[in-house]
């Protein structure tokens, strides 16, 4: 999702989401659970000093720093053009949103300072048409037939000393968007850049790096 970088990422770190200087909190990992006001203000205060109504010109909106394309995407679009121009109440139900079906991980610095953790609500694949393409994801899972290809590339694929990275020339493996990714988070799980993956995939997912919808077909 696109939700800004925190403090911590304006000074050069890349991240999808944000980073936070406050006290931890502890949740318990596992199935994200509805956070109350006071957790949203605390990411609201690591993400935008807690200014509800910001709006620098960076892309960036409101105490939660949605773009553009996230807030409407979850829905924003009914009570403002961009978030900035919301109420706190209005950006906290659609955040709410966005944890549902990312979890914490979508804002993952921030979350990582204040100790907030937990992947999509398990109930959320059951309201949203999307989880149906498991289906069709096992069915086309003859992807995995792919990494022949890669094998044939050991020699440059050892030069990187990583195996699971093939040379950037080559077709990558086909992976199926599942509700809750990330780049960073499916970058990880191949041993592969964000970056690379999102310059591979542009066409599908456009400019905004951030946003990836459930059941896209990526190369990784």
């Amino acid at each position: 999702m696109s939700i800004r970088r925190g403090k911590a990422a304006r000074a050069g770190a890349v991240s999808l989401t944000v980073l936070a200087p406050l006290a931890l909190l502890t949740l318990t990992a596992g199935p994200a659970t509805a956070a109350d006001g006071g957790t949203w203000d605390r990411l609201a205060q690591c993400e935008s000093g807690g200014d509800w109504q910001i709006n620098t010109g960076n892309g960036y909106y409101g105490g939660l720093q949605f773009s553009a394309s996230t807030w409407a995407a979850y829905g924003g679009t009914a009570y403002a053009a961009t978030a900035d121009r919301a109420g706190r109440a209005q950006q906290i139900e659609i955040a709410e949103k966005v944890q549902a079906a990312q979890g914490w991980g979508a804002w993952p610095a921030c979350s990582a300072k204040l100790g907030l953790h937990g992947s999509p609500q398990q109930s959320e694949p059951a309201t949203r048409p999307a989880p149906s393409a498991p289906g069709p994801e096992s069915a086309q899972e003859p992807a995995p037939q792919r990494p022949a290809a890669p094998s044939a590339d050991d020699a440059p694929a050892q030069e990187r000393q990583d195996p699971q990275r093939a040379d950037r020339g080559h077709p990558r493996a086909n992976y199926t968007v599942k509700s809750g990714d990330t780049l960073s988070r499916i970058a990880d799980a191949h041993g592969v850049d964000w970056r690379e993956i999102h310059e591979t995939n542009a066409d599908v997912i456009g400019d905004d790096p951030d946003l990836i919808l459930p059941g896209q077909r990526l190369k990784v």
